[in-house]
Protein backbone atom coordinates (compact mmCIF):
# COMPACT_ATOMS: atom_id res chain seq x y z
CA UNK A 1 0.00 0.00 0.00
CA UNK A 2 1.23 3.48 -0.82
CA UNK A 3 2.00 5.97 1.93
CA UNK A 4 -0.91 8.21 2.83
CA UNK A 5 -0.52 11.61 1.19
CA UNK A 6 -1.60 14.53 3.36
CA UNK A 7 -4.45 16.04 1.35
CA UNK A 8 -6.21 18.86 3.17
CA UNK A 9 -9.90 19.01 2.23
CA UNK A 10 -9.69 22.75 2.92
CA UNK A 11 -7.69 23.10 -0.29
CA UNK A 12 -10.72 21.94 -2.31
CA UNK A 13 -11.69 25.58 -2.88
CA UNK A 14 -12.68 25.75 -6.55
CA UNK A 15 -16.32 25.07 -7.47
CA UNK A 16 -16.61 22.93 -10.62
CA UNK A 17 -19.47 21.42 -12.58
CA UNK A 18 -18.97 17.79 -13.63
CA UNK A 19 -20.42 17.06 -17.08
CA UNK A 20 -20.73 13.75 -18.94
CA UNK A 21 -21.10 13.26 -22.70
CA UNK A 22 -24.38 11.99 -24.12
CA UNK A 23 -25.33 11.32 -27.72
CA UNK A 24 -28.60 12.79 -28.94
CA UNK A 25 -30.38 12.74 -32.28
CA UNK A 26 -29.42 15.76 -34.37
CA UNK A 27 -32.76 15.90 -36.21
CA UNK A 28 -31.19 14.95 -39.53
CA UNK A 29 -30.74 11.22 -39.01
CA UNK A 30 -27.40 11.47 -37.21
CA UNK A 31 -26.26 12.04 -33.67
CA UNK A 32 -24.47 14.80 -31.84
CA UNK A 33 -22.56 14.72 -28.57
CA UNK A 34 -23.72 17.08 -25.85
CA UNK A 35 -22.50 17.41 -22.27
CA UNK A 36 -25.00 17.07 -19.42
CA UNK A 37 -24.42 18.32 -15.88
CA UNK A 38 -23.93 15.47 -13.39
CA UNK A 39 -22.87 17.26 -10.20
CA UNK A 40 -21.31 20.35 -8.64
CA UNK A 41 -18.06 19.62 -6.81
CA UNK A 42 -15.43 21.34 -4.73
CA UNK A 43 -11.97 20.71 -6.13
CA UNK A 44 -8.32 21.67 -6.03
CA UNK A 45 -7.05 22.69 -9.48
CA UNK A 46 -3.28 22.72 -9.99
CA UNK A 47 -1.72 23.71 -13.35
CA UNK A 48 0.94 21.14 -14.33
CA UNK A 49 2.16 21.86 -17.85
CA UNK A 50 1.79 24.05 -20.92
CA UNK A 51 2.23 23.48 -24.66
CA UNK A 52 1.54 25.52 -27.76
CA UNK A 53 1.14 24.40 -31.38
CA UNK A 54 0.04 26.00 -34.63
CA UNK A 55 -3.35 24.82 -35.87
CA UNK A 56 -5.57 26.37 -38.50
CA UNK A 57 -5.49 30.14 -38.32
CA UNK A 58 -3.06 30.42 -35.40
CA UNK A 59 -1.53 28.99 -32.24
CA UNK A 60 -3.51 26.80 -29.85
CA UNK A 61 -2.36 26.48 -26.27
CA UNK A 62 -2.99 23.46 -24.08
CA UNK A 63 -2.63 23.52 -20.31
CA UNK A 64 -2.67 20.34 -18.24
CA UNK A 65 -4.01 20.32 -14.69
CA UNK A 66 -4.29 17.97 -11.75
CA UNK A 67 -7.80 18.24 -10.33
CA UNK A 68 -8.38 16.68 -6.91
CA UNK A 69 -11.94 15.93 -5.72
CA UNK A 70 -13.41 13.82 -2.94
CA UNK A 71 -13.88 10.21 -4.01
CA UNK A 72 -17.37 8.80 -4.38
CA UNK A 73 -18.39 10.14 -7.77
CA UNK A 74 -18.25 7.84 -10.76
CA UNK A 75 -15.68 9.73 -12.81
CA UNK A 76 -14.32 8.52 -16.14
CA UNK A 77 -12.11 9.78 -18.95
CA UNK A 78 -14.16 11.74 -21.48
CA UNK A 79 -16.13 13.58 -18.82
CA UNK A 80 -15.21 17.17 -18.10
CA UNK A 81 -15.12 19.79 -15.38
CA UNK A 82 -16.46 23.26 -16.17
CA UNK A 83 -15.79 26.52 -14.32
CA UNK A 84 -17.36 29.45 -16.15
CA UNK A 85 -15.76 29.56 -19.62
CA UNK A 86 -13.03 27.10 -18.63
CA UNK A 87 -13.41 23.46 -19.72
CA UNK A 88 -11.11 20.78 -18.29
CA UNK A 89 -11.39 17.46 -20.17
CA UNK A 90 -10.68 14.42 -17.96
CA UNK A 91 -8.01 12.22 -19.56
CA UNK A 92 -6.96 9.90 -16.72
CA UNK A 93 -7.86 9.16 -13.10
CA UNK A 94 -6.13 7.69 -10.07
CA UNK A 95 -6.34 7.42 -6.31
CA UNK A 96 -3.40 9.57 -5.15
CA UNK A 97 -2.70 7.65 -1.93
CA UNK A 98 -4.75 4.46 -2.45
CA UNK A 99 -7.01 5.19 0.54
CA UNK A 100 -10.22 5.83 -1.41
CA UNK A 101 -10.61 9.32 0.06
CA UNK A 102 -9.79 11.41 -3.02
CA UNK A 103 -9.61 11.10 -6.80
CA UNK A 104 -6.93 12.82 -8.83
CA UNK A 105 -7.84 13.63 -12.44
CA UNK A 106 -5.34 14.55 -15.13
CA UNK A 107 -7.16 17.14 -17.25
CA UNK A 108 -6.42 19.06 -20.42
CA UNK A 109 -7.65 22.61 -21.09
CA UNK A 110 -7.54 24.21 -24.53
CA UNK A 111 -6.82 27.95 -24.44
CA UNK A 112 -7.27 30.31 -27.36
Amino acid sequence: MAAMIDIDAGHLSTRLVLEAPETVADGQGGVATVFVQQARLWARVEPRGFAEENRGPGPVSTVTHHVTVRAGRALSPGQRFVAGARVLLIEALRDPDETGRFTLALCRERVG
